[in-house]
Formats: structure tokens, C-alpha cells, sequence
């Protein structure tokens, strides 16, 4: 069969894939996240990283069964609009959306905070703003002539990431091992029900992001068979991971609980300055990378939304030669100049957190309505699908609760958007 010669090109693969959703899970965050986990739970915070592990698990095999019924782009915007109706489904892409622009964009200030590290002039506001618009700007580009570039780049720092995050286990645990005098002892920890649910909230916040990855299905080689295969596959590589980095951190890092970059300050004291640097630049390279991910896989959202009408169709424009979305591209890529711009690191902390509750309780529960229809489309099925449809959907519905305030506005806030969208589009 010919394709339609103004169609997206199926190029990714499923090692590409997973690829993607690794480098979309594990951004700049886990660089900071082990000193504000240690913070609150201590000597347990290594458990908290397999919980959460097993509640985003819960909700990953939800939304393994339901992608598998789908070949078109648009993720979970397009699997909640078809199943539970087109308002969720506007709602869904929202969350998401928000989620995709205010994440990236902590992720570029966090960029810029290490650059300066290294390069102490672009301590400036002004400096700021302009390697905002070089980073951000090229990367546009690179996505804007083929999805094969943005593929190669994103696999690229997928794998100088995890070896970054590899060399710090193995050097961790070799001194750990043979140097009885950087070891730290064992602490007794005194926890409470809050600080697990703000740890768990924590890691969620960390967990994310695979979600958005999902976005390409129409540009996905095998995506009924692969997406689900990569989406586990890439979770349960994030989870062991995040699970050894803090264990290595509490074990050699004294006082991890006062560290603004725990895991340089923890090499450091196994390698010196040298190590604490590498360890830096390895987080200047993950920032960078969490954005190529983005940058491919977010604008596809936008995309897909054009494409069911549900947002003006000059979103879902192809380029004549390249073959991109490249409207979606260069809006949001825009988009996430101005938030970075504008905005800092909190943002993305409400955004994600909140979105990611909701949209995962939405995947829950197009379980059940999809295995209602029976109609053979599902190439995974999930084994207990009921039971693991009530236990994502409890695990999404708890932690929510623990929100406060502020996340409620941005949820709320969210909804009146998508309904007006909703009945614009109606009318």
C-alpha cells in the first residue's frame, strides 16, 4: 500500500520508542530529587522509589492495553476521546498539554542554572534569555526538518544519560564496597502518613512524562505491538534506576538532606572535584535531552487535535517536504521559550503533578469501557484488567486528594478551559 503523500512517516521503532519514553521520564529532577526524598523519609526513601514504582506500574499496564488499540497520533488525548466521549478527551489533551509546556520549560531554566556553572557570565537575566532562545530555537529546527533528526538526537542522549546514571550506581557502590571510610551509617527514621504521601507525590512528579511519548503513534513503526512493550520495558528500567541512586546517595553522602545537587556533592566524595564535575555535566546533558524528547514528542498533541477538529486545523499542517507537523512544532516551541522565559521550576512541579493524577484516573477507567466493546482491537490485554483498572484508579484518586490549594485552581482552571473549547468546537 503507497502512502498518502502528505502523511507523517512511520520511522520509529521499538528500541526508539522506548528510548523515548526513558529520556522522557528521567529529565534533570533526579539530579535534586534524591536530597528532598531523603528529607523526608530517610533510610526508607529507597522503598518509596519502588511504591511509586508499582502504583505508576498500576497505571501503565491500563494505558498499555488501551494504546494497543490505536495507530494514529494523539496518546491519551486521542484513547480518552474515544472512550470516554470528546469533552474527557479535550480535558485529557489539556492536562497534558500544560503538563508538556510547563515541564520542558523548567527543564530549560534548569539548563541554564548549570550552564552557568560552567560559564559564569550567563548568570544574567539577559544572558539567560538568550541561550533560552539558542536551546530552545535549534531544537525547533531539528524536529522541524524530520523526525528522523529529532530520533537520532533523542537516542543519542538517552544513552550518554543512563551511562552518566550507570557510572554513578557502579562507582557509588564500588566505593561503597572497598572504602569503609566514605560509608555512612545506618539512621532510624521516625516518618508519617504525610511525609509518604508527599514523597509519593514527589516521584510521581519523577515517574511522568512517559505519557507524553505516546504521542507518536502515527509516526511509530509496529505502534499496537511496540507501545506497550516500551512503555513497561522503559518504567521498569526508571524504577530500578531511581531506586539505586538514592540508596547510593544516603550511603555516601552525609547530611543528604541539605544538598542542592546531591548526587555531584556524593561523587565527590568519591572522586574528588573531577567526579562532583562530571556529575554536573552529566546534568547539563540530561536537561538537554529531557528537552529533545519533548521538542519530538509534544507537538504532536496539538497535531492530533487539528486533525479531529478539535483545535483550528492549521495545527495539524504537514510540511510539503519534510514531512513534520511543523506549525504544532513552532507554536509550541514558542510556547515553552515564554514559559521558560517567564516562569521557573515550581510550575512545572503544580502542572505536572496535578495533569498526570487526572489523566491516570482517565486511563483507569477507559479499561473497563473499552473491554465492554469487544471488538478484538486491543493486541495486549492486561491480565486482571478489572483489578488493575480499581487499583490505578484508587492510587491516582488518593494521591489526589493530598493536593492542595493551588493544584486544585490549575485543575479547575484546566476544565473551564476545555469546556469552553468544548462548546466552541461544538457550535
Amino acid at each position: 500500500m503507497t502512502s498518502r503523500p502528505h502523511a507523517l512517516i512511520r520511522t520509529i521503532g521499538r528500541w526508539s520508542l522506548t528510548a523515548l519514553m526513558i529520556n522522557s521520564i528521567i529529565g534533570v529532577s533526579i539530579f535534586k530529587l534524591p536530597a528532598d526524598l531523603a528529607a523526608k523519609l530517610g533510610w526508607l526513601s529507597p522503598l518509596s522509589c519502588l511504591l511509586a514504582g508499582a502504583g505508576i506500574l498500576l497505571v501503565a499496564g491500563c494505558i498499555a492495553e488501551v494504546s494497543s488499540r490505536y495507530e494514529e497520533t494523539g496518546g491519551l488525548y486521542l484513547y480518552a476521546r474515544d472512550a470516554l466521549g470528546r469533552f474527557a478527551g479535550l480535558l485529557v489533551a489539556w492536562l497534558t498539554w500544560l503538563t508538556r509546556i510547563a515541564a520542558p520549560a523548567a527543564g530549560a531554566n534548569l539548563f541554564c542554572a548549570y550552564l552557568a556553572q560552567f560559564c559564569p557570565v550567563l548568570h544574567s537575566h539577559s544572558a539567560e534569555l538568550i541561550v533560552l532562545l539558542l536551546l530552545i530555537g535549534h531544537l525547533a529546527l531539528l524536529n522541524y526538518v524530520g523526525v528522523r533528526t529529532g530520533q537520532r538526537v533523542n537516542n543519542f542522549f538517552t544513552a550518554v544519560k543512563i551511562s552518566f546514571l550507570l557510572f554513578f550506581v557502579l562507582a557509588g557502590a564500588i566505593a561503597w564496597l572497598l572504602r569503609p571510610e566514605v560509608r555512612v551509617g545506618f539512621v532510624p527514621t521516625h516518618t508519617t502518613p504525610t511525609n509518604w504521601f508527599s514523597a509519593i507525590l514527589l516521584l510521581v512528579y519523577a515517574y511522568g512524562g512517559f505519557e507524553g511519548a505516546l504521542s507518536v503513534g502515527g509516526e511509530t513503526k509496529n505502534p499496537k505491538r511496540d507501545t506497550p512493550l516500551a512503555l513497561l520495558l522503559a518504567l521498569a528500567v526508571v524504577c530500578l534506576l531511581y531506586t539505586a541512586v538514592q540508596f547510593i546517595v544516603l550511603a555516601l553522602l552525609p547530611q543528604a538532606t541539605g544538598s542542592s545537587t546531591p548526587l555531584a556533592d556524593a561523587m565527590g566524595r568519591v572522586l574528588g572535584p573531577a567526579g562532583s564535575m562530571a556529575i554536573a555535566a552529566a546534568a547539563l546533558l540530561s536537561a538537554y535531552g529531557y528537552l529533545t524528547a519533548n521538542l519530538l514528542h509534544a507537538p504532536r498533541i496539538t497535531f492530533a487535535m487539528g486533525q479531529q477538529g478539535d483545535f483550528p486545523a492549521f495545527f495539524s499542517r504537514i510540511h510539503p517536504r519534510f514531512r513534520t507537523p511543523y506549525v504544532s512544532i513552532l507554536i509550541y516551541a514558542a510556547l515553552v521559550y515564554i514559559f521558560a522565559a517567564l516562569g521557573n521550576f515550581e510550575w512545572n512541579a503544580v502542572l505536572s503533578a496535578v495533569s498526570r493524577l487526572a489523566v491516570y484516573a482517565a486511563m483507569a477507567i477507559s479499561v473497563p469501557v473499552l473491554r465492554q466493546r469487544d471488538d478484538g482491537q486491543a493486541q495486549f490485554r492486561l491480565p486482571f484488567a478489572y483489578l488493575f483498572s480499581a487499583a490505578a484508579l484508587l492510587f491516582s484518586l488518593v494521591l489526589l486528594t493530598q493536593m492542595g490549594k493551588a493544584e486544585f485552581y490549575v485543575v479547575g482552571a484546566t476544565a473551564v478551559i476545555a469546556l469552553a473549547n468544548w462548546v466552541f468546537r461544538r457550535s
